[in-house]
Formats: C-alpha cells, sequence, structure tokens
C-alpha cells in the first residue's frame, strides 16, 4: 500500500544527463579578412539628430550614407549539430560568420553606390560598438551626441502613452555606451547642437576626419535622393523632410535628469538641472 500512494520514484538512469557544449561551440575564430576595411559608424542614442547627420554625409560625392543597416539584427543560424564543425574546419565560428556577413552587406551597398566611403548609423550600434571594433579593427568612429534632457524630451513627444520610467532607462542606456565610446576609442565626437547652429565648420571638421575633401553640396541635402523616410529606417518627421538644417530643439534645463545622466550631461559639456 505504501508504495501504491508513494510518487514514482524516478529512474535516474533514464534521466538524460546534459549534452556537454561541443568543443565546436566553444572555438573563437580568428578574423577573417574584410572587404571593407574601414567603415564609418555613427554612434548615437535614438532621437539625436543622426538621420540628419546621415543624409549631409550622403549628400558627399564619395560618401555612402544609407538608411539605418540594422546589423545587431542580422543574424547567422547553425542549424544541424555538425555545421557548427564543418565552420570550425574553415577558421569559422557563428560570430565571425555573422562578422562576414555584415562586411559582404556593406561591400554590396558600397559597390552599387560607385563611392568609396561607407557609414552606418543606427542607433543601435552604440550598443555594441566593442563587437563593431572587433569585427573592423580599421573602423572609424562618429560619436554623436544630444542633451540627454532634449533625447528624453523628444521621445516623449514620439510615443503614444509614454512610459517615462523606461524612456529615462531607455535614454541612460544609451548614455553609459556612449560614454564608454568616447572615453575608449580614437573617435570624432559632436553634439547634435552644434551641427544645426554651425554645419558648415562641423561638416568641414568630419571632412577631415574622414580624410575626404569638404563639399558645400553636404549642407544642401533636400537636393538629393536619400530613398525613403519611414518608421524603423531613421527619421522620418516633417523637419528632416523639409530638407533644410533646422535649429536643434533646446533641453529644459529646469528639467531634473537623473543623477547618472546628469553626471554624464556634464561629462559632454551641457548644463543639466
Amino acid at each position: 500500500m505504501k508504495e501504491a500512494v508513494s510518487p514514482p520514484r524516478r529512474n535516474l538512469d533514464a534521466v538524460p544527463t546534459p549534452r556537454a557544449r561541443p568543443a565546436a561551440d566553444r572555438y573563437t575564430a580568428p578574423c577573417a579578412p574584410r572587404l571593407v576595411e574601414s567603415p564609418v559608424f555613427v554612434l548615437s542614442s535614438v532621437r539625436s539628430g543622426s538621420t540628419l547627420l546621415r543624409v549631409l554625409l550622403n549628400s558627399h560625392s564619395r560618401i555612402r550614407a544609407p538608411h539605418e543597416m540594422h546589423l545587431r539584427t542580422l543574424h547567422v543560424e547553425l542549424s544541424r549539430d555538425f555545421t557548427a564543425e564543418a565552420m570550425k574546419a574553415l577558421e569559422l565560428d557563428r560570430q565571425e560568420l555573422e562578422h562576414v556577413l555584415w562586411d559582404r552587406v556593406l561591400h554590396l551597398e558600397l559597390a552599387r553606390s560607385g563611392k568609396d566611403v561607407i557609414v552606418d548609423k543606427t542607433p543601435a550600434n552604440a550598443l555594441i560598438w566593442p563587437r563593431l571594433h572587433r569585427c573592423w579593427p580599421e573602423a572609424k568612429f562618429i560619436v554623436l551626441l544630444r542633451h540627454p534632457g532634449a533625447v528624453i524630451t523628444s521621445l516623449t513627444h514620439r510615443r503614444t502613452d509614454p512610459d517615462h520610467a523606461a524612456i529615462r532607462a531607455e535614454v541612460l542606456d544609451y548614455a553609459e555606451k556612449l560614454e564608454e565610446a568616447r572615453v575608449a576609442l580614437d573617435a570624432h565626437v559632436m553634439t547634435y547642437e552644434e551641427l544645426t547652429a554651425e554645419p558648415e565648420r562641423i561638416t568641414r571638421g568630419l571632412c577631415d576626419y574622414l580624410g575626404v575633401p569638404w563639399e558645400s553640396t553636404m549642407l544642401d541635402y533636400g537636393d538629393q535622393d536619400h530613398g525613403t523616410f519611414r518608421p524603423q529606417l531613421g527619421d522620418w518627421s516633417s523637419t528632416i523632410r523639409s530638407g533644410r538644417i533646422q535649429p536643434a530643439r533646446q533641453a529644459n534645463v529646469e528639467t531634473e535628469l537623473p543623477p547618472r545622466l546628469a553626471e554624464l550631461a556634464r561629462a559632454w559639456g551641457y548644463r543639466s538641472g
């Protein structure tokens, strides 16, 4: 009777033991040769003027700056157990296969454009800048800053029924990664406020950093075709569609920022409440 009412005992021999991770999964591949050796990445928060910067750069005769490319979400799947072993034999792993794919996408876009410098301005690149730097050791980086208070205000106005705490957390996540990149990389650092106030001076500095001559056509971006402005590919507001550089909306310095965001704002040369 005791055995009849007792919970069934598990047969330990029948319980599968966790399968050890295959050696190929632990393999780290060397960096493969790149078709694009020195791409340019704009590192910025969302709502920081990166689309404006994109179209100004794309207006240069030698610079291709397409819509947001979202490399971070472009993945490779090794769908069978033996696939990782096969790739290891080719000195590749999943991450390096993704790098090869990313590189091929950039090269294809650059070849189609007929230009020789390519820029990706996807804001989420700021969250993976160490990986981009590993993938392209010769990459160039532009750190585009904007007052965190202005970013929070812009996000709040853009979203329906905004979650204020979530917005502040999102802006802080971006700000922390931007500060890491600003300190660690030999990057060209600029602000959205400066870009809109003194576009010629700032774009001249950018061209010097990128090793191309400045062109006045950069300031007349509305005269050129930059593709469709739509959600998920960059800013699509009436401001960017106007084809004109317009003054940046300033942050309200009386608005209180979370302590860490206020600290970062001051480090970037901004006033904070």
